[in-house]
């Protein structure tokens, strides 16, 4: 059968017109579709960040800051774990959301058990690895003498542990990939209650629990997440999702050499970009230090309220890369331009809105961290005054890194992140800081925003990636990009 001339018929999972309409990103309005299935995925992100600030409240009340300084080193070795793990699965988001445009299942659940089983495989002899050397991690980090027993205690509860966070994680991307954005959401609330309520229990030991301290609650976060993922997997099968496995289907598990090819060789660069963004965050922090306590509690503060305020375009170019992927694997090239552009301007509404709302009220939430009569609080809002606005930038950024990623390009933005965050970011620092003192570290957060912005339209607006999709004619690709305005839609948005 000609690829270029028809595409086989998708295989409709059962359930029902909803169950089906949750699955197909390729038809109906494109905002309207963007803006429905980002929102779980938004809000699945808002439910996350609030249990690590909930289990922060149970840790350091419960135990002491001891156990609270803990948490934090093991945390740190742990999002280094999971970054690499994003990067696999959005590289599998990505092949699941191509072949499910094509409407081929049987390759969807083909990538997306390649994916687990080698993720799976990758999780335990990380998590065996980590055991083992969990105490050179410790000392690697310089982790303070006194909460170094809590720590190695709380971060090997969490490796052994890891294989099934990581297998949730990659069940959730992929049933993201496939159109699915609220089973996901459904057993994250599911995993946070369990988490927030047995934290608690199990370190105090109140009623038929046993008193465990800090090892309470690292196995209430490992048992919530073995929770989630086993409710995740029993739905999938309960529904008859399209990304179940089933008879000869599990052999998809054992990695096929070409899926491990795409996941593996798009995944790292994937997983790179979220390694550049720490270090650049960690050398931020060593900057903000240099400037005292003072700046260093104002920044700790104000980057509490941050960290929501960069979750709407989180969502929303995870969003974006699921509804490109499909429409990249059903042949739609004009639906390409107009999904960038919906998720532009629905990153501008909601991330411009959100800043508006937190510079407005912004004395409030900075007392809720600092108090009521601490002197950092008008430092804290001078910060936000700053540099918040740059987040409505770096936004429109990783959006368009969605539609790039969803085509299979990843080492651009790669690119892009580096030069901003590193020569771009910190030259600002080092050349304005003479002149313009602390204000040059605060300007140069939304001066490396601009940077990004203007170097990913850039590659965004190269035809050279376009014209190597999947079953796009790279003709109708290049005529795309060139033409601007049509109601269909064209490839690049205006921007």
């Amino acid at each position: 059968m000609d690829s270029a001339t028809s595409k086989p018929q998708p295989e409709r999972p059962r359930g029902g017109p909803a169950s089906r309409a949750r699955t197909d990103l390729t038809s109906g309005p494109v905002m309207r579709t963007l803006v429905m299935f980002s929102l779980p995925t938004l809000l699945s992100n808002v439910l996350q960040s609030l249990n690590g600030s909930v289990n922060a409240v149970w840790v350091g009340r419960l135990i002491g800051e001891d156990a609270l300084a803990a948490t934090a080193n093991a945390n740190i070795v742990m999002f280094l774990v999971f970054a690499s793990v994003f990067g696999f699965g959005m590289a599998a988001t990505v092949k699941v959301g191509q072949n499910f445009g094509a409407g081929n299942i049987d390759a969807a659940r083909r990538a997306f058990g390649s994916a687990v089983g080698f993720c799976f495989i990758l999780a335990m002899v990380v998590a065996i690895s980590g055991y083992i050397f969990a105490p050179q991690l410790l000392r690697a980090m310089a982790t303070p003498g006194h909460a170094y027993g809590l720590a190695l205690i709380y971060l090997r509860v969490i490796f052994i542990a890891m294989p099934f966070s990581m297998l949730s994680v990659m069940l959730a991307m992929g049933l993201r990939g496939s159109g699915d954005s609220r089973t996901p959401l459904l057993f994250m609330a599911l995993s946070v209650g369990i988490d927030i309520v047995f934290n608690p229990l199990l370190i105090r030991g109140w009623g038929p629990f046993p008193q465990m301290g800090i090892a309470g609650s690292a196995l209430s976060t490992a048992l919530a997440g073995i929770v989630g993922f086993m409710g995740t997997a029993i739905h999938v099968y309960a529904k008859d999702l399209p990304l179940r496995l089933r008879g000869r289907e599990w052999r998809y598990l054992i990695p096929h050499p070409d899926e491990l090819k795409y996941i593996v060789g798009k995944g790292l660069p994937m997983g790179a970009q979220m390694f550049i963004l720490s270090a650049a965050g960690i050398i931020l922090i060593s900057l903000v230090n240099r400037e005292g306590l003072l700046a260093t509690a104002a920044y700790g503060a104000t980057a509490q309220l941050w960290g929501y305020l960069q979750m709407p375009a989180m969502a929303i170019s995870a969003a974006v890369s699921a509804m490109a992927a499909q429409a990249i694997g059903a042949r739609l090239p004009r639906r390409l331009s107009e999904i960038t552009r919906a998720g532009i301007i629905a990153n501008v509404g909601m991330t411009g809105l959100l800043t508006v709302l937190l510079l407005a009220f912004d004395k409030p939430a900075l007392v809720l961290f600092l108090g009521p009569d601490s002197p950092a609080v008008p430092l804290a809002r001078h910060i936000q005054f700053m540099a918040s606005w740059g987040f409505v930038l770096f936004g429109v950024t990783i959006v368009l890194f969605g539609t790039m990623r969803a085509g299979g390009v990843v080492i651009a933005p790669l690119i892009v992140l580096g030069i901003a965050m590193y020569p771009g970011r910190l030259g600002f620092y080092y050349l304005a800081q003479p002149y313009l003192g602390a204000d040059a570290l605060w300007l140069a957060m939304p001066v490396g925003s601009i940077i990004a912005t203007s170097l990913a339209i850039v590659a965004y607006r190269m035809p050279g990636w376009r014209r190597t999709l999947h079953g796009i004619d790279p003709d109708e690709a290049a005529e795309d990009s060139c033409a601007d305005g049509e109601p269909a839609g064209r490839m690049s948005p205006s921007l």
